[in-house]
């Protein structure tokens, strides 16, 4: 008598697998109000240990958008996936929004993944891989972009008010200021420009060495300026030597004669917008406009294709 096969119990225990576990957040904000990494990892590795999966790696992305692959951790683990013999399994992420917040590139690395025979495994968001499955992680996906867009939106429209109202919106100020608190709105504590008395003498003398020199000759050009400070022991606010590039950025950046520009740029791609979007706010002045505007005149003059360098 031929016996039949016995059918699996849904309670039997999986087989054990190697599993990666991806974390991230957007940035230090976010891991304070939202869903931190060491939350996202605590979860993780309790859901796998569930499973009976063995967390073999751990990538952390602290302070990346998930909008692209421009992240180092991501592109570590789409290197070491590709490996053989295979380092893993499974990657395990808290939710797919955590891997990629546009639908496109979320479904690109799920089919690269999967060409290694490795699973992209969603704690929150538990699917399979049946076309009714797929077809659920893309509406997830597509849903979790337009929620980016449009969170993205907002906050840049918050952050043109603030800047409308005089106050500095949260990166590092230019070289030659500080920021200090200017007012208290609930828990928001707005800031505004301050110069900083040590940077700002700084912009002083390079506006002063590009004018008229260090008193042994004439203006100086930007090389000579950078060699000059370097050789001095001068420094950028980081700690960092002079480059060419800064004391250019530092002789045009028209914030020093009192105007500061923003939302000049768009983030992603370095595009200029268009004027009627820039938003201008004063500044603490700390370069007369007169001087400010022979500096620009003279730097037109100096380009290559206007005058042939020496």
């Amino acid at each position: 008598m031929t016996s039949l096969p016995v059918a699996s119990s849904p309670l039997q225990p999986q087989p054990s697998l190697r599993a990666a576990l991806y974390l991230r957040v957007s940035t230090g904000r976010q891991a304070e109000h939202d869903l931190s990494i060491p939350d996202q990892q605590r979860q993780a590795e309790a859901y796998c240990a569930a499973k009976g999966w063995e967390v073999v790696e751990v990538f952390i992305e602290a302070g990346a958008s998930a909008t692209d692959d421009r992240r180092p951790e991501f592109q570590k683990l789409m290197e070491a996936a590709s490996e053989k013999p295979g380092r893993f399994d499974v990657v395990v992420v808290h939710s797919f929004s955590r891997f990629f917040r546009d639908h496109f590139e979320l479904e690109f690395n799920v089919r690269r993944l999967a060409k290694q025979g490795i699973r992209l495994i969603s704690i929150t968001q538990e699917l399979g891989d049946d076309p009714s499955s797929v077809m659920m992680r893309q509406i997830v996906a597509l849903f979790d972009e337009y929620q980016s867009r449009e969170n993205a939106k907002h906050t840049l429209r918050a952050m043109n008010e603030n800047a409308r109202q005089g106050f500095w919106n949260g990166s590092r100020p230019p070289f030659g200021y500080r920021t200090v608190e200017a007012e208290r709105r609930g828990q928001k504590i707005k800031k505004k420009l301050e110069i900083d008395p040590v940077q700002s003498e700084t912009v002083r003398f390079i506006f002063e060495l590009y004018r008229h020199g260090d008193g042994q000759s004439g203006g100086l050009g930007i090389k000579a300026i950078v060699n000059l400070l370097n050789a001095k022991g001068y420094r950028t606010q980081t700690g960092s030597r002079f480059s060419c590039k800064f004391i250019h950025d530092v002789l045009t950046r028209e914030t020093y004669a009192g105007t500061h520009a923003f939302n000049v740029v768009e983030a992603k791609t370095g595009r200029k917008k268009a004027s009627d979007e820039v938003i201008t706010m004063d500044a603490p002045i700390i370069i007369p406009r007169s001087e400010f505007a022979e500096v620009q005149r003279r730097l037109k003059q100096n380009t290559p294709r206007v005058t042939a360098p020496r």
